[in-house]
Formats: structure tokens, sequence, C-alpha cells
């Protein structure tokens, strides 16, 4: 299975783009965590403001059970995750493949590349008599500063039933993103209408 394949090595040119691509990044950012924009709700006690997120992005070990079903098979269980935070987004959970059902995981087509983590790779979900088409992702080769993610696999909320300490997680708002919104966090976040520039 595809996902099992060795890892690419990140050559020079690869290095390069990223370099060029988070320096544009830097530049079209607003807000990098450091202060609250006056639209940001407030946290209450408990309360974790997706405002308070760095940029450039952490990421953070979570012990609490996350399970993902598709219907009612589980493709996954674990309390080893790693969230990825920030600035206005809820995190994006990657979970070790170790604890994912690889049976039901089948290569997509298609690739894409961030600034950050290098290029991801998709997988659908395939089960008897019905696939879901490029609902996770995962970073062969990671760069550098986010080499934890190797050997990881994230999934979309919207397909799929996906839990964090047996609570259904809200998906992020917008098609683009993959953010769990779990009930500790207060907004508002990226995706939403109007949030383009944030």
């Amino acid at each position: 299975m595809a996902i099992d394949a060795p890892a690419p090595r990140n050559d020079d040119h690869h290095e390069e783009d990223a370099r060029e691509r988070r320096a544009w990044a830097r530049s079209m950012w607003r807000h990098v965590g450091d202060e609250r924009p006056p639209f940001a709700v407030a946290p209450a006690a408990g309360q974790v403001s997706v405002w308070d997120f760095p940029r450039p992005p952490r990421l953070v070990p979570d012990a609490r059970e996350v399970t993902v079903h598709a219907g009612d098979v589980e493709v996954a269980r674990t309390r080893r995750a790693l969230c990825v935070q920030e600035t206005a987004s809820p995190p994006t959970w990657y979970l070790p493949r170790a604890d994912v059902r690889e049976d039901l995981i089948a290569p997509a087509a298609g690739e894409s590349f961030c600034e950050w983590k290098g290029t991801a790779r998709y997988a659908s979900v395939v089960l008897p008599g019905r696939r879901l088409e490029a609902v996770a992702w995962w970073y062969p080769a990671p760069l550098p500063h986010y080499a934890a993610l190797a050997g990881h696999i994230a999934f979309y909320p919207q397909p799929l039933d996906c839990r964090v300490d047996g609570l259904r997680v809200v998906p992020q708002p917008g098609r683009f993103y993959a953010g769990w919104i779990t009930p500790e966090l207060v907004g508002p976040f990226k995706g939403a209408p109007g949030s383009e520039g944030w």
C-alpha cells in the first residue's frame, strides 16, 4: 500500500521552495497569536481561544481518546494524537498509523504542499460497497520542524464521525479546512464567510 512506501527525501530544491512559501506566508499574516483581535471571543475558565495559537503553528501531543468512524465502522482509535495548532483555526488532528485500520485506507489521487509541513498525499476510506474519496492525508516526508508527523494520518471531519473523549467534533467552517472544533475552543474560526484575510 502506498502509505507504507519509504518516505522520499527532501532535496535542496524542495527546501528552497518551502522557504520561499514561508516567507510569502509571513508577509500575508495579520494575526500571529501574540494579540487577540477585537472581534475574538474572550475565553471563559476552561476555554481556549484559537486566537492564542501561534503562527507558525505548533505541534502538541494530546492524550484524550480520539476515534474516527465511517458509519458504524471504526477506522481509528488512539490516545496518542498530535494536534497542529495555528492562529484562527481549530486544531488539525494527526493519528498514529499504528492506531488506524490500514485495511480500510487506500491511496487517493493528488497531493498538496504546505509551506510548514511539506508535501501531503491523500487517502480514501474504503468500506464494502462504499468509498469515501480523499478524506484523509499524510506527510510521507514532513519538513524538519514537523518531523513528528511522519507515520501519522489526519482525517477531514466533514464526511466522518470524529470524536474526542466521546464528543463528536464540529468541522471547521469552509470546504478547504479540516480543523476539529471541540467544546473548549472559542473563535471565531477561519473558514467562515468574511474570514479570508485571517
